[in-house]
């Protein structure tokens, strides 16, 4: 399986979380998490709905769309599908802090443990501080050989990169003062008691 394709079966799941959707409002909730940059296809979308319930993390049933309309198929996440979402949300391992993965995993940050929220913002801040060290280190080597354009891109990068560690290290601090979430009591979020 591919890396995107696994980035879509964690938005997929995340968003059948909240309720059974048919596939054209699922597509919209899944361009709303994953932002304008990551149109999804029906041609991919349906592919990965058709692999999620061949391994049985969802299901879909055929609705009723009336007497003139057609019917459509809703999909709704099955226990093991809840299962999995939370085995892909408790995940702390690099692959969370990638590009392509940090962003929807962020966004369903409201059912993911505080500390693992914390573990998934503090390698992500790690990954990216050693790009500004490498993209500095470039940037300094190669200034002199580069030619105006090209060294104005470097330095947009070097300058996103460091925006992104300062929002980090924001998103950090306000983690370590937030209540702790428990997202495997009941299925709902549960604030513990703050330490005296």
């Amino acid at each position: 399986m591919t890396r995107r394709s696994e980035v879509l079966d964690l938005a997929v799941l995340g968003v059948l979380h909240d309720s059974p959707l048919h596939g054209y409002e699922l597509r919209k909730r899944l361009g709303a998490v994953l932002g304008p940059l990551h149109s999804i296809s029906y041609g991919s979308l349906y592919p990965r709905l058709k692999d999620l319930e061949a391994r049985g993390l969802l299901t879909a049933t055929e609705a009723d769309g009336g007497p003139r309309a057609r019917a459509r198929i809703v999909y709704q996440l099955t226990p093991e599908g809840k299962e999995q979402l939370q085995l892909l949300l408790d995940d702390t391992g690099p692959e969370a802090w990638d590009d392509q993965v940090f962003g929807v995993r962020y966004a369903f940050f409201g059912r993911t443990r505080s500390e693992v929220r914390l573990r998934v913002l503090e390698g992500r801040r790690s990954r990216l501080e050693e790009q500004v060290a490498a993209l500095r280190a470039a940037l300094s080597r190669t200034r002199d050989r580069l030619d105006s354009y090209t060294e104005e891109l470097q330095q947009h990068g070097l300058e996103s990169a460091q925006r992104e560690v300062r929002w980090l290290d924001e998103l950090i601090a306000s983690e370590r003062g937030r209540p702790t979430v428990n997202a495997h009591q009941n299925n709902s979020v549960v604030e513990d008691e703050p330490e005296s």
